[in-house]
């Protein structure tokens, strides 16, 4: 049996070795689910280091960044939106594992065996192909995955763009684990799984050889997310590769590629980000005539039409001329920067609150959650110029500083308490006008 307490530090070498899934059996198997890691809180330092890397590299190599800083923001927006369900309860996908388990489970294989573990990881992986390809083939499983698709820039940044609604449909592909897995076991994999597939998001890494043949890698999976028409739906797979070639959906990195959907959405608002392919499914089956239809436009693919194959016509996919350029926010390069200030004291916060969840009430936890949300939509508002931008920002600095008064939001160092203060009244004051002169006269710039 692990000791929690001992489990509490990742080493540097463990840390690196996690966000490659090469961690060992005897290190990363628990008996109860409480002793279980937070491996993903404990990434988040590796995530900035390789994406500082990725930056460096890609300057050297390239003599450029390896994104826009627009798009990186919302990607990280993306990211935070999707985990704060997790401060108020525990993940839909351990809930319904654990239910299955206690419940229905045929029989139990030892949690400390090294067989055990490699048969988690291969059911895992197993499991994370179906749901991907579900994810692409069933229209309201899209709807919550096209978030992470949304970027037309990759890089590390868009592994994180990560999407609020999937999680509620990913447990069912994994749920015939709990037959005979036990939940700790399955815990670690879950994790292990989802930080693999930070790295292969980069464009810094070409070919890995031979290993191309067994593993998900950067070149593989920049293929997914190609709206090339030779990269739709291909190349599902979350570490191992195979289970494409396998089941036919495998297709090999050849011409240039270009990211996102195939129909831009043109926005760094976040909720947009999110939900707009669920509005669109929303307005389209209502727009759908026949019982049957209506239905078909939920569970058929996002192409699909009446009189359509299942998954839509490869021949209405935009065709791509490889000079496509990433949609990119108009606003100036001191907003820009403003942005960037407000988004890290953002994440400041946001960091402090996971850290700390356990102490703070749930009142406090509510409206913290409350005002990273409006800070992001705030930021996408400024970052897309909209007409209401500036009266948002006078809103979000306002929410700031009652939040701040009240001691819901604690200054992160005691001693900038007043100059937190005098900063935000500086902020208030500014779009205050902003917002004013929008409000008489033309719409702000």
């Amino acid at each position: 049996m692990k000791n929690s307490e001992a489990q509490e530090d990742v080493s540097i070498s463990q840390g690196i070795r996690m966000m490659f899934y090469m961690m060992k059996p005897n290190e990363t198997s628990f008996q109860t689910l409480e002793e279980v890691p937070d491996y993903v809180k404990k990434a988040t330092p590796f995530f900035i280091s390789l994406m500082l890397l990725e930056l460096v590299v890609s300057w050297i190599c390239k003599g450029k960044p390896p994104g826009h800083l627009d798009d990186a923001l919302t990607s990280i927006s993306a990211g935070v939106l999707s985990r704060l369900p997790s401060l108020f309860f525990r993940s839909i996908e351990l809930t319904t594992y654990i239910y299955i388990w206690e419940n229905y489970r045929l029989f139990n294989l030892p949690w400390d065996s090294p067989w055990t573990w490699y048969l988690t990881f291969l059911g895992i992986d197993f499991g994370y192909y179906w749901f991907h390809r579900m994810a692409h083939e069933v229209n309201i499983m899209w709807a919550g995955h096209q978030t992470h698709h949304s970027s037309e820039d990759y890089n590390l940044s868009t592994a994180l763009r990560q999407s609020v609604l999937q999680i509620y449909t990913s447990w069912i592909f994994y749920s015939p684990l709990a037959l005979f897995i036990p939940p700790s076991v399955y815990a670690v994999h879950l994790q292990f799984n989802l930080l693999y597939q930070f790295w292969i998001h980069t464009e810094v890494i070409t070919n890995l050889g031979p290993l191309e043949l067994i593993l998900n890698t950067p070149s593989h999976h920049r293929v997914h997310h190609g709206r090339n028409r030779y990269c739709i739906d291909k190349n599902y797979a979350g570490v191992l590769i195979i289970w494409d070639r396998i089941f036919g959906t495998f297709e090999a990195e050849n011409e240039k590629i270009v990211y996102g959907l195939t129909h831009p959405i043109n926005t760094f608002e976040p909720i947009k980000v999110q939900f707009h392919h669920l509005f669109y499914i929303w307005t389209t089956f209502w727009a759908t005539p026949g019982f049957f239809n209506k239905f078909s436009i939920i569970l058929k693919g996002p192409g699909w039409g009446p009189g359509k194959p299942r998954l839509g016509l490869s021949e209405e996919i935009p065709e791509v001329t490889g000079k496509e350029v990433p949609f990119s926010s108009s606003a100036s390069q001191l907003l820009k920067i403003y942005t960037v200030v407000q988004f890290a004291v953002m994440l400041a916060f946001y960091e402090e609150t996971f850290a700390n969840t356990a102490a703070l009430s749930q009142a406090t936890l509510l409206l913290r959650v409350c005002f990273i949300i409006l800070t992001l939509t705030s930021i996408g508002f400024l970052l897309d110029q909209r007409p209401k931008a500036a009266l948002m920002e006078t809103l979000r600095c306002l929410v700031f500083l009652m939040l701040y008064r009240f001691g819901h939001l604690k200054p992160l160092v005691p001693s900038l308490s007043f100059a937190f203060e005098i900063f935000f009244s500086i902020c208030i004051a500014f779009w205050g006008v902003r917002s004013m002169k929008q409000l008489t006269s033309s719409p702000w710039k």
